[in-house]
C-alpha cells in the first residue's frame, strides 16, 4: 500500500498466504456460531435449559451445544491411576476403620486401596443428616459406621472382630463370590441346560445344522411371499399371514432328527424335567384374597422396579413381585450390578425375577443357574422389551419376528428347572400386525406356565391406548395349561374389575406403570375404592421409600445419593397423579394430561410440579441438601405424554 509521499508501507497481516486467511475465518465463524448456540436470552452460555437454585442444576436437553474445543481422550491407564488417587482421597475411608473407629483395625494395613485418615475424614464430612439411621431397629451395628450420615444416632461402635456376629440381612439372593469366579474364568458347568439343548439340537454340530435349516426355510418362505418388511433398526417380521407357515416348519426334518440320535447321549439323562404340581405353581400369577378379587401382579421397567420400591408396593397391598429385568449375558458373566437386580426381600412372599436373552442356550443356562443359586418362586423371561439396545442385539420385542427362536427359548428353559417358566411379550413387532393370538395355542405346549400380553405393540412404545379386546382374543384361544395376564393401563380398581368382568378367561392382570404414578392402587383394588389421599399420607410413602432406600443402598454419603437419584426417578411419574378431591370425572386415566393446578395445600402442589427443580426440593425434604454440582436429568421416555417411537 501506498501513502501520499510515495512509499510503500507493509501491514503485518499482508504476507498472509491465502489458505491461512480461509482458516482464521473459518475459526472466528466457528467460535461465534458456538458462542450463539449456546447463549440463551440472558446471555448466559450454560447448554440447554437449566432448573435450580443454588449449586444443583436440572439438565432438560440432552443435547448439548457444538464446541471446536474436543475433550482429550483418557487412555485406559489414566483412568485407572484416577480411580486409585479417588479411593485414596480421605472422601473414601476404609469400611473395617469406618466400622470400628481404630485406624489399626484393617488387616490389609498400608496395602489397603482405601483411605486410612481417620482424622481427615472426620474433618471434611458434612453434618449428619435429620433423622436417625435405619439400621437402628436392627440388633446389629450400623454396617457404615462412621461413615453413615446419621452416625450421630448409634448407640456405639463396636470394635474389630465382633461385627461378624451381625443379625442376618433380610435380603437374599446375593452373587456368591465362589461362583463369580468361576463365572468370570468361564469355568460354571450347566448340565441340565446342555443336555436339554442337545436333546433339541441346540448344541455343538447339531445346532449348526438346525440354524442352517431354518435360515433356509424362513429364506425360502420370505422369497415365495415376496413380503419380508426389513425395520430400521435392522430386525426383519414375516407378517401375519405367515405366521401359519412359520408354525408348521417348527417340527424337525426327519433328515436332522436321525444326525440328533446319532449325537445324543443317553435318553434318560436328557429327558425334559416334569415339573411338580405345587401350590406356587398353581397360585404364581392369580391369587384370592378375602373379598374373592384378584390381586395384582407387579412389573416394572428397569430401574424402577428396584428392591425399596417393592417393599412399598408390599405394604400397599401387592401380593406377587417381579425383579427388575436383568441381561442373561450379564448374569453369566458374573458382573455384580445385574446381579444385584435379582436380589430379594424377606416380605416378598411370591417372587419372581425377569431375565432377558437372544438365544436358547444363553437363556438355558441362565435359567439353570438362577435356579441353583437364588431363591425364586418364579423365572419370567422378557420378549417383549421395546428398547433399542436389546432389540439390536436379537432379544425383547425382536423375538416376536422369530416365532422359532420364541419356541427353542421357552422349551429350553422350561426343560432345564422344575419352576414355572412365563414371559411376556407385545401384541407384535409392528402396529397393526398382530401376532400373538397366532401362537398362544401353540405356547402351551412348549412348557410355559402363563404368558403377560402388554397390549401394544413394540412400534408404539407407551403411546395410544391398550389394545385389551385384542388380549380377550388371546386370552380365550389360551389352552386350559396356559394362564393369560393383561397389561396396560390399569389405573383403578374399575379398570381392575372391567377387565376381569369382560373376560373371565383372564387369569389375572399386571400393573406395571400405573403402580409407579400411584402405588396405593393395590390398596384400591382390594378396598374396591377410590382413595382420596393426602399429600401428607403420599409424604409418608415417600419416606418410607428414602429408609428402605438407605438400608438398601447404604446409609454412606453414596448411599444417600444413590437412594435420592432413584427417588427423583420416581418421581418423574408421580407428579402425573390428579387427587381425587380434585376430579369432575372419576377415575383418572392413564394418558390424561392435567394443566397446572393449585392443589389444596402447599405441598399437594408442590407433588404436582412438572418441574424437576421441585422433584429435588422433595427430596432435599427426606436426605438433606443436594451435594454441589448435582444435575438431574429423567432417565426413561415412558414418563412423558404421547411420544411416539420408531414410527
Amino acid at each position: 500500500m501506498a501513502t501520499d509521499d510515495g512509499t510503500e508501507v507493509t501491514r503485518p497481516d499482508m504476507d498472509v498466504t491465502a489458505t491461512e486467511a480461509r482458516r482464521r475465518r473459518a475459526e472466528n465463524l466457528g467460535e461465534s456460531s458456538a458462542i450463539w448456540k449456546t447463549r440463551g436470552r440472558s446471555g448466559s452460555t450454560n447448554t440447554g435449559r437449566t432448573h435450580g437454585q443454588g449449586n444443583c442444576s436440572v439438565v432438560s436437553d440432552s443435547k448439548s451445544a457444538p464446541s471446536n474445543l474436543r475433550k482429550e481422550k483418557k487412555s485406559k491407564r489414566q483412568l485407572k491411576r484416577e480411580r486409585h488417587q479417588e479411593q485414596k482421597s480421605v472422601l473414601h475411608l476404609c469400611p473395617v476403620i469406618a466400622k470400628s473407629g481404630d485406624v489399626s483395625s484393617c488387616p490389609y494395613n498400608e496395602k489397603c486401596r482405601f483411605s486410612h485418615d481417620l482424622e481427615g475424614f472426620k474433618a471434611q464430612k458434612p453434618a449428619d443428616l435429620e433423622g436417625s439411621c435405619p439400621f437402628l431397629s436392627t440388633e446389629a451395628p450400623c454396617p457404615y459406621g462412621l461413615a453413615c450420615r446419621f452416625s450421630g444416632t448409634h448407640k456405639e461402635v463396636f470394635p474389630a472382630g465382633t461385627l461378624n456376629n451381625q443379625k442376618k440381612s433380610s435380603e437374599m439372593n446375593g452373587l456368591n463370590k465362589d461362583v463369580q469366579k468361576l463365572l468370570w474364568k468361564n469355568k460354571m458347568s450347566f448340565p441340565k441346560a446342555d443336555a436339554k439343548l442337545k436333546l433339541l439340537g441346540l448344541l455343538g454340530k447339531a445346532n449348526s445344522k438346525m440354524k442352517m435349516l431354518a435360515d433356509k426355510e424362513e429364506g425360502d418362505q420370505s422369497a415365495s411371499n415376496g413380503c419380508s418388511v426389513t425395520e430400521q433398526n435392522g430386525c426383519t417380521e414375516t407378517p401375519g399371514d405367515l405366521v401359519k407357515d412359520v408354525e408348521c416348519s417348527l417340527e424337525v426334518p426327519e433328515c436332522l432328527s436321525k444326525t440328533l440320535e446319532e449325537d445324543s447321549v443317553d435318553g434318560n439323562e436328557l429327558r425334559p424335567l416334569k415339573k411338580a404340581k405345587s401350590s406356587v405353581d398353581e397360585n404364581c400369577c392369580p391369587i384370592e384374597v378375602n373379598n374373592g378379587a384378584n390381586v395384582p401382579e407387579k412389573d416394572f421397567e428397569k430401574s424402577f422396579g428396584n428392591l425399596p420400591f417393592r417393599r412399598v408396593c408390599k405394604v400397599l397391598g401387592a401380593d406377587v413381585t417381579c425383579g427388575e429385568m436383568a441381561m442373561c449375558t450379564n448374569l453369566l458373566q458374573g458382573q455384580a450390578s445385574e446381579w444385584a437386580l435379582l436380589r430379594r426381600h424377606s416380605s416378598e412372599d411370591l417372587f419372581g425375577v425377569q431375565i432377558c436373552g437372544a438365544y436358547p442356550d444363553t437363556v438355558a443356562r441362565t435359567v439353570e443357574l438362577i435356579n441353583r443359586e437364588c431363591i425364586v418362586d418364579f423365572i419370567d423371561i422378557n420378549m417383549g422389551c421395546p428398547i433399542d439396545i436389546v432389540v439390536n442385539k436379537g432379544a425383547g420385542s425382536s423375538l416376536l419376528t422369530k416365532p422359532m427362536r420364541m419356541k427353542n427359548i421357552i422349551e429350553a428353559a422350561s426343560g432345564t428347572v422344575d419352576k414355572p417358566i412365563t414371559f411376556k411379550v407385545r401384541t407384535g413387532y409392528f402396529e397393526g400386525r398382530n401376532r400373538i393370538d397366532s401362537l398362544i395355542a401353540d405356547i402351551g405346549n412348549w412348557g410355559a406356565t402363563a404368558v403377560t400380553i402388554h397390549g401394544r405393540s413394540r412400534q408404539q412404545r407407551y403411546s395410544k391406548l391398550a389394545d385389551w379386546e385384542y388380549i380377550y382374543q388371546c386370552a380365550r384361544r389360551a389352552p386350559d395349561s396356559l394362564q393369560v395376564l393383561g397389561n396396560g393401563d390399569i389405573f383403578s380398581y374399575l379398570d381392575w374389575n372391567k377387565h376381569k368382568s369382560d373376560c373371565p378367561e383372564l387369569s389375572s392382570c399386571m400393573i406395571a406403570r400405573g403402580a409407579l404414578i400411584k402405588p396405593w392402587i393395590f390398596t384400591e383394588i382390594k378396598e374396591q375404592r377410590h382413595w382420596d389421599i393426602s399429600s401428607g399420607e403420599r409424604l409418608n410413602i415417600l419416606k418410607d421409600y428414602a429408609s428402605f432406600g438407605l438400608e438398601h443402598w447404604g446409609s454412606d454419603a453414596k448411599g444417600v445419593e444413590t437412594t435420592r437419584h432413584f427417588l427423583l426417578e420416581w418421581l418423574s411419574y408421580t407428579y402425573r397423579y390428579i387427587p381425587v378431591g380434585l376430579l369432575d370425572v372419576n377415575p383418572q386415566r392413564l394418558n390424561w394430561r392435567s394443566p397446572s393446578y393449585f392443589g389444596r395445600d402447599d405441598l399437594e402442589t408442590l407433588m404436582a410440579s412438572d418441574s424437576a427443580a421441585d422433584w429435588i426440593r422433595i427430596s432435599e425434604m427426606l436426605l438433606g441438601k443436594v451435594p454441589a454440582g448435582f444435575t438431574f436429568a429423567p432417565k426413561h421416555k415412558s414418563n412423558a405424554y404421547d411420544r411416539v417411537e420408531n414410527g
